[in-house]
């Protein structure tokens, strides 16, 4: 690498990252100038003479910085933002709330703690390093000044070379320190302003879990979508072929009497198999999403669910309003689950499922008269038997405690040995 090339880089080295943070460092200082001018104003106007004076000479630039202090939060966050490409997210949803509103908020305190008491001293310490700068600059280029000296102050002092390259060594050591220093302060300040300017860490967390929130409940109405989706697919594109194809088959058996016995019995077993695949197929659609769900509401739908058990299932249904689509189908399939784990496990000769909305709360009761006993949620069948208990492969009480959940549901069973086990769902009435 050639000689001039070296030269450049040392020359640039004290430099290099250290422009944004002293136009950093040097924006803050103005902003806390302007500050410094209007708390120094009413002393300027005012002139205290007296007591009162003296106290509005104190109270009036108080004044003054605390109604600002919005405006001065909004100026410093730009300052990060242009200067440092920092952004320092506002504590406030929405719109800017008003002064009174700002006041009242605990925001407030951290923001006027960082321009009354850490904002004046990092400007005082960006003060120094900027001095730090000039200083190191003219010391750094001593040989430029040097020039100005007449000739012959220059030749009748023989120690004078030798001094100004001593300074210019210490003003390269000082642009380094500077550098340094203005990096690290401007780190400290954005430290600072993270904590005292933006949200505090219970206001990030608390945002966090409302945008987590908001996340899982667009993600459940978007697989609620595809689940109807799907369900409609089936209905009008496999469900009808296979009626077609038994309708198809079934005529030609009731119509091609000549045909030898060997291709007949194929033509009725052909038949047979389609009847059951659209039974297979209608329960698919049915455990997807029940047209009757969409169509008539949860009080229809669990009505089928109970026609369609094996025992008696007495079902009540109050509610005002349809709840959300989501909610709807969480209530549905529970019920479906809860009975299957009924019929499957209980030894029960009845059931009774029950469901009303309490206030904002959809409260679901599934109830059967087993022998009880229902071990944890873990999804292991206790000994004895039980109507709801959980099952292999998640689809027992840990399923229905995920399903509950994924909609801020609660889910909680009584289950004492010989029973009866209740089943009690909670979940949002929200339409």
């Amino acid at each position: 690498m050639p000689i001039t090339a070296h030269l450049r880089r040392v020359i640039r080295w004290p430099f290099q990252g250290a422009g944004r943070p002293v136009a950093f460092l040097a924006t803050g200082v103005l902003i806390q100038l302007a500050a410094l001018v209007v708390m120094a104003l009413p002393w300027i106007l005012l002139v205290p003479e007296t007591w009162a004076a003296t106290l509005l000479a104190v109270l009036v630039p108080l004044a003054a910085v605390v109604a600002a202090g919005p405006s001065l939060t909004e100026a410093q966050r730009g300052r990060f933002r242009t200067r440092l490409g920092v952004h320092i997210p506002s504590p406030y949803e929405g719109s800017r709330p008003s002064l009174t509103e700002w006041l009242r908020s605990p925001a407030a305190r951290r923001q006027l703690g960082y321009h009354l008491l850490f904002g004046p001293l990092l400007a005082l310490a960006a003060v120094f390093v900027l001095l730090m700068w000039t200083a190191s600059a003219v010391a750094a280029s001593i040989y430029v000044w040097i020039w100005l000296v007449p000739p012959e102050s220059r030749l009748g002092e023989a120690g004078y070379t030798v001094l100004a390259a001593y300074v210019t060594v210490a003003g390269i050591a000082l642009l380094c320190a500077a550098s340094w220093l203005s990096r690290a302060l401007a780190r400290l300040d954005t430290r600072t302003a993270t904590l005292r300017l933006g949200p505090s860490r219970e206001e990030q967390l608390a945002r966090r879990v409302e945008d987590l929130a908001e996340s899982r409940a667009g993600l459940v109405d978007a697989v609620d979508a595809e689940r109807r989706r799907i369900e409609r697919d089936l209905h009008d594109g496999a469900q009808q072929r296979l009626v077609s194809l038994a309708v198809n088959l079934g005529l030609a058996r009731a119509t091609l009497g000549d045909l030898p016995e060997d291709a007949r019995r194929v033509i009725d077993e052909a038949h047979r198999e389609a009847k059951e695949a659209m039974e297979e197929l209608n329960d698919l659609v049915r455990g997807l999403h029940p047209a009757v769900l969409e169509d008539r509401g949860l009080d229809a739908a669990i009505s089928g669910i109970a026609a369609r058990a094996p025992l008696p299932v007495g079902v009540t249904v109050n509610l005002p309003s349809r709840p959300a689509p989501a909610v709807e189908a969480v209530a549905y399939f529970t019920v479906s689950e809860a009975l299957t784990n009924v019929v499957k496990h209980a030894r029960a000769s009845r059931a009774e499922v029950t469901v009303e909305c309490l206030g904002a709360t959809l409260v679901l009761v599934v109830s059967d008269d087993g022998v009880g006993g229902v071990g944890d949620m873990g999804g292991g069948e206790p000994a004895g038997g039980s109507g709801l208990s959980g099952t292999a492969g998640g689809t027992g009480l840990a399923g229905l405690a995920k399903r509950v959940a994924s909609v801020d549901g609660r889910l909680s069973v009584d289950s004492p040995v010989g029973g009866p086990t209740v089943l009690t769902v909670e979940l949002p009435c929200v339409p």
